[in-house]
């Protein structure tokens, strides 16, 4: 399939255009802490649906500032921040730089270079991130070095465009590498070579789109990149954990509805080793993804959503399908094309909802359902395709009446085999690793972070992350292993979660971040992750101490 065939057809008349803000855990807290505040849902950003626009979020934090939610030294630091860093919608006084750099450079504080006129805007900002750690299981120190360059703007108010590059080289925690030797991937990273003779690795990391608004209400966006679904730290539908993909995605934003229609083209397998990724005379095997999401703002506190995905293939070789065009259609049930087609795609169905319960408080929750039969649903008998999964949360911000103390528990519930499939390509992953979870299926999980900012430019951020998964003893699929074909699955009934060599992890993680200048940060980090299992491989554990310096990025997480 050819997205540049479709890109084609797509109109060029347009309305003012605006990029989207790259996903980022800090800054997405940051706006979406403010519609807590101020206990209800504020329209012009629906949350469940990331990333944001640059535009949406200067009108999201000026209704929110409108609402009295930016109060303390801190808050207003932040708002200043957000509406700096999009200062081409903002028109913020506080973006000019009172010494531009040789006059030409940092004329706006967020940008190391920018032009704006009618016909064309500009920014341009390095990308930097450098680090040094230390690892109790690994000899070789930690290291991250990343160089690149980030590029945003608009033409003629019409075409928005997004590019970002960086080369990487990196020496990663030992329980990152342990992984890596039973599948040889880089989380979040696609192809990669070893490094440092065999200790580190090397990769370079490329997203880049273009967008632009076919009318009032309908954005169109074309390109590369990362999406998140849902309002919880993690998502059970779609997340920013696998590498970015190719994509085309309709997003319709009318009355209290939005509707968002994307189909993504992804890496079906990869061959490779614990010394890189293997180069090829041919390409990648490739599968598709296509996903709706509808959702819908009831009253002022909550907002309700309904999605489907499938995953597709003309590759595999087990199927023996063709490429499913049908999937194409914006406006179709999947499930319906997939039992008219005769063919065995694998579909998922969910929903999520956010319940703005109070000011400060917001309660959110997904549910995933990958299949069933209502018969052995009622029978409790644990048939091994009653496959689904559970996510129930809550945010608590200036808790307690403590300025910018904000609190955030999460629970995580997925059964064996959920995401899987019986082809070789069918399951619900890209470059190998998971679309959704990053623990796959067959796990419990609780997850609890603290936020505190006592000065404007720093942060402190706890969090306690506690697994328990089941992992596959010696040729035998207990569930947890998405990539495995799920008719190898070990039995039919009595099915539980956690089934398989029980793995109980605990990751607990402090960052005290200092925002230097605009997106210039240093961060200091301390990690403590314990693993126990009966078997020895996934019995470690590590404790990590960091220090990095990062400029335009976000900080690098492996919370797994």
């Amino acid at each position: 399939m050819r997205f540049t065939l479709l890109l084609m057809l797509l109109p060029f008349f347009a309305v003012a255009q605006s990029s989207y803000a790259p996903l980022n855990e800090d800054y997405y807290h940051w706006t979406d802490r403010y519609e807590i505040k101020t206990g209800q849902i504020i329209p012009e950003v629906f949350t469940a649906i990331k990333p944001y626009k640059r535009s949406a979020i200067v009108a999201f934090i000026d209704s929110a500032k409108n609402a009295g939610a930016f109060v303390s030294t801190s808050d207003q630091f932040n708002y200043a921040y957000l509406t700096n860093d999009n200062w081409e919608w903002s028109n913020a006084e506080t973006s000019d730089s009172k010494k531009p750099f040789l006059k030409h450079f940092y004329k706006k504080k967020s940008d190391f270079f920018s032009f704006h006129d009618n016909d064309f805007d500009l920014h341009i900002n390095p990308v930097i991130y450098a680090g040094l750690g230390k690892d109790s299981e690994r000899e070789e120190r930690l290291y991250i070095n990343t160089r690149g360059i980030e590029v945003r703007g608009m033409v003629d108010q019409k075409v928005g465009f997004y590019t970002y590059l960086t080369d990487n080289q990196a020496v990663l925690p030992s329980y990152v590498w342990n992984q890596m030797r039973i599948n040889p991937v880089v989380p979040h990273e696609g192809f990669w070579k070893e490094y440092s003779n065999g200790t580190g690795v090397d990769f370079l990391s490329a997203r880049g789109y273009i967008t632009f608004e076919a009318t009032k209400h309908i954005n169109l966006q074309f390109g590369h990149d990362r999406f998140f679904i849902g309002n919880g730290y993690r998502s059970l539908a779609f997340s920013d954990f696998a590498p970015p993909s190719l994509f085309l995605k309709g997003n319709v934003k009318v009355w209290k509805l939005n509707y968002l229609f994307m189909i993504n083209q992804m890496t079906a397998a990869i061959e490779g080793t614990l010394g890189g990724i293997s180069a090829r005379d041919k390409s990648f095997p490739t599968k598709y993804n296509a996903f709706h999401h509808i959702s819908i703002n009831i009253g002022k506190k909550l907002n309700v959503g309904v999605f489907e995905s499938v995953i597709f293939s003309a590759s595999d070789t087990i199927a023996g399908d063709h490429l499913r065009l049908d999937y194409l259609n914006p406006i179709i049930f999947y499930r319906a094309i997939e039992q008219q087609n005769g063919s065995t795609d694998n579909v998922l169905i969910g929903m999520d909802f956010k319940w703005n319960a109070a000011k400060q408080l917001q309660l959110y929750g997904q549910f995933m359902l990958d299949e069933f039969l209502i018969d052995n649903i009622r029978a409790g008998n644990g048939w091994w395709a009653n496959k689904f999964g559970i996510q129930l949360g809550g945010k608590y911000v200036d808790a307690f009446a403590v300025p910018n103390l904000d609190l955030h528990g999460e629970i995580n519930i997925v059964r064996p085999y959920t995401y899987s499939h019986h082809t070789n390509y069918g399951s619900y992953s890209n470059y190998q690793q998971a679309i959704a979870h990053p623990l796959g299926a067959n796990f419990k999980e609780f997850v609890g972070i603290v936020r505190y900012q006592p000065l404007p430019k720093l942060n402190l951020k706890g969090k306690l992350i506690v697994m328990q998964t089941g992992r596959d003893t010696t040729n035998v699929n207990w569930g947890g292993d998405i990539l495995k074909k799920n008719t190898t699955r070990k039995q039919e009934y009595n099915n539980k979660i956690g089934q398989g060599v029980s793995n109980d992890i605990l990751y607990g993680t402090f960052t005290a971040s200092w925002q230097i200048k605009h997106n210039l940060f240093i961060d200091g980090t301390v990690v403590l992750r314990k693993s126990e299992s009966a078997v020895a491989f996934y019995n470690n554990n590590t404790s990590i101490t960091s220090l990095a310096l990062r400029w335009n990025i976000p900080q690098r997480l492996y919370e797994f």
